[in-house]
């Protein structure tokens, strides 16, 4: 066994691109994605400062040297979009951090943090020396914003068709006697209220179709305008489909989400296509998000995800699927639900997962292909391990790790051994050490 695990670990270090904080670090990758349309960068964590930092520098450098059109992230829909605006130059907003303003709800770390922050600041002045219609923009993928969106097509309606708005009001009205989506979801299925999958959808069908009136207007300003409001009013479809999902099965909650997230995404790339851009789109979320469902036991639960989808509709020459990996340092995470964020210590990876395994070639930081050799040297699933929002040491193993076959699972991976904790930008506010 000894022998085997040293006969894996030559064609790991045989294979691993060391990284050394230089700009070459991430040649590998852009050659890798010179003829896709889609990246896709994970995290291991969702409060890891070296993911957030290296998945900017990356999306900089595909937007800057191969042409990509955008970053869509594991983000609310018209949180992002303020964003969007002011990376394009073309929002209220005259600096970067109040653009992070509508990200209110927890986890708000996860977005409006240092690095995002500073993506945000050097895509908005690289976008100054582009002609508007070449401007990279910002999207959100997820579908959590049930009454935001709502509002935000009951705004766009008021200000093109006040008839329309006036309907999409009370066939939103349903939605508002809670204010609350779960609560909405537990009594629409046990049947202590009406539940609005009629109304939503009639309201989506309706914007679908007015289109041709409301995109005749003024060119590519109609047709962002347009954009961001079908999409909102998809939002508020899904989300409520997924809000009363959430008392049924997992697997269907969860499954409704990554197609939402994925729907929106070749949505985006068709937008951007038809305003003439190359609909070339860089995607940050969650490995449990990016990389294959179908390598990893989520399968068995029933479950997909966006890399799954994605390889499934676009083609797997299409899109490239990266993870990122830490054996053991800081992350910023809460413990419960709407919790205090936290800057909290990582215990050192298990002894049977992939962490420990890289942590054994002892390269510490490294860019990993998983074709060739080092698939078959990987063949054996091993155990993985995913932090999102929440950390549970004290229930690490059932809590946090899965079963995967990496390189199923994706085309590479980046491994950090050692990792420190995001900084929000809310520090005083929400992050104390545990």
């Amino acid at each position: 066994m000894a022998s085997l695990h040293h006969g894996v670990l030559e064609v790991l270090r045989g294979e691993a691109l060391r990284l050394g904080d230089g700009p070459r670090d991430y040649d590998a990758l852009l050659e890798s994605a010179a003829t896709r349309s889609l990246v896709l960068l994970g995290e291991a964590t969702h409060g890891t400062e070296e993911f957030y930092r290296m998945r900017a520098d990356i999306t900089l450098r595909l937007i800057a040297e191969q042409g990509f059109d955008a970053v869509a992230v594991e983000a609310d829909w018209p949180d992002a979009y303020r964003i969007n605006l002011f990376v394009r130059g073309e929002g209220r907003d005259a600096d970067a951090s109040p653009a992070f303003g509508d990200f209110r709800r927890f986890p708000r770390w996860m977005w409006r943090n240092e690095e995002v922050l500073r993506f945000a600041e050097a895509l908005h002045q690289f976008n100054l020396g582009r002609p508007s219609e070449r401007r990279a923009g910002f999207y959100g993928l997820d579908m959590y914003s049930l009454y935001r969106s709502a509002e935000a097509v009951v705004d766009y309606l008021s200000g093109v068709d006040e008839e329309q708005a006036a309907i999409a009001r009370r066939q939103y009205a349903a939605l508002d006697h809670v204010r609350d989506p779960q609560r909405y979801g537990y009594e629409a299925v046990h049947g202590l209220r009406p539940d609005c999958r009629q109304a939503v959808r009639e309201r989506l069908l309706a914007l679908w179709q007015r289109a041709p009136d409301y995109l005749g207007r003024d060119g590519r300003g109609a047709a962002d305008a347009f954009f961001f409001a079908e999409r909102n009013a998809q939002v508020v479809s899904s989300g409520e489909a997924y809000y009363r999902a959430m008392f049924g099965p997992r697997a269907q909650s969860w499954n409704l989400r990554d197609q939402h997230m994925v729907e929106t995404l070749l949505a985006l790339q068709g937008h951007l296509r038809a305003q003439g851009g190359a609909g070339r789109i860089v995607v940050w979320a969650h490995n449990s998000h990016l990389g294959d469902a179908r390598a990893t036991e989520m399968s068995y639960a029933g479950e997909w995800n966006v890399g799954q989808l994605v390889r499934q509709s676009a083609g797997a020459e299409e899109a490239l699927l990266v993870g990122f990996t830490t054996y053991t340092g800081t992350v910023t995470a809460a413990y419960e639900w709407d919790g205090e964020a936290e800057c909290r210590d990582v215990l050192p990876a298990r002894p049977d997962s992939y962490e420990s395994l890289f942590r054994d070639t002892r390269l510490d930081r490294f860019y990993l292909p998983l074709q060739g050799e080092v698939a078959h040297a990987l063949r054996t699933p091993m155990r993985e391990r995913a932090i999102g929002v929440l950390y549970r040491p004290d229930t690490e193993l059932q809590s946090h790790y899965f079963t995967a076959s990496l390189p199923a699972q994706f085309d590479a991976v980046f491994h950090l051994d050692e990792t420190r904790a995001v900084q929000p930008m809310d520090v005083a506010a929400e992050t104390s050490p545990a």
